[in-house]
Formats: structure tokens, C-alpha cells, sequence
């Protein structure tokens, strides 16, 4: 009889380079090897202009790509079991009365 596997115990550890950062704004980059994520901040400081600021691009091959696919699908589903639907679009990016705080 075989032994069943023990899976590895995980060690997390931050590099000395690790930082984080706020996107609002992910472009999609692919090709045949890997897919790259671009994160950045998009500002919109008019009604027909939007300005992105790229900060992070981080590559990924095929299968980690499919892994976070399914990770963030469930994480997803979840958070809106929750709190309720995520809008994809605001119902107005600026406001057309009252004030603006």
C-alpha cells in the first residue's frame, strides 16, 4: 500500500521590494507564453478625458492566470452573497445636480 502525500507546509515571506498599491484601472496583456496585468490608476477629470497612470505589470503563465480566474471568481461570488451585486458602471461617473463633496 502506498502512503497517502502529505502536502507541503506553505511559508509566506514579503521581499524587501514588496509594496502595495491601489489600482482602478487592470489592462490585459497576451500572448502565447503568458498573460500580463497592468495596474494603475485611471482619472477621470472631465467628461471626454480619461488619463491612466501605469504603476505595475506583472506576468503570469497560462495556468496562474486560469488559478487567479477561479480564486477571484469564487471570492467574487462571495463578497455578493454578502454585500450584495457588484455594478460593473456607476449610474453616473459625474454628478449632473447638488453639490460635489
Amino acid at each position: 500500500m502506498s502512503q497517502p502525500i502529505n502536502p507541503p507546509k506553505i511559508k509566506i515571506m514579503e521581499d524587501a521590494s514588496y509594496r502595495e498599491i491601489y489600482a482602478n484601472s487592470v489592462q490585459v496583456r497576451v500572448s502565447v507564453w503568458d498573460f500580463c496585468l497592468v495596474f494603475g490608476t485611471a482619472r477621470q477629470e472631465s467628461p471626454d478625458a480619461v488619463t491612466l497612470q501605469n504603476l505595475q505589470g506583472v506576468y503570469l503563465s497560462p495556468q496562474q492566470a486560469k488559478a487567479l480566474h477561479n480564486v477571484l471568481s469564487q471570492n467574487l461570488l462571495q463578497y455578493e452573497q454578502a454585500f450584495g451585486e457588484i455594478a460593473i458602471e456607476p449610474k453616473h461617473a459625474f454628478p449632473t445636480h447638488g453639490p460635489v463633496h
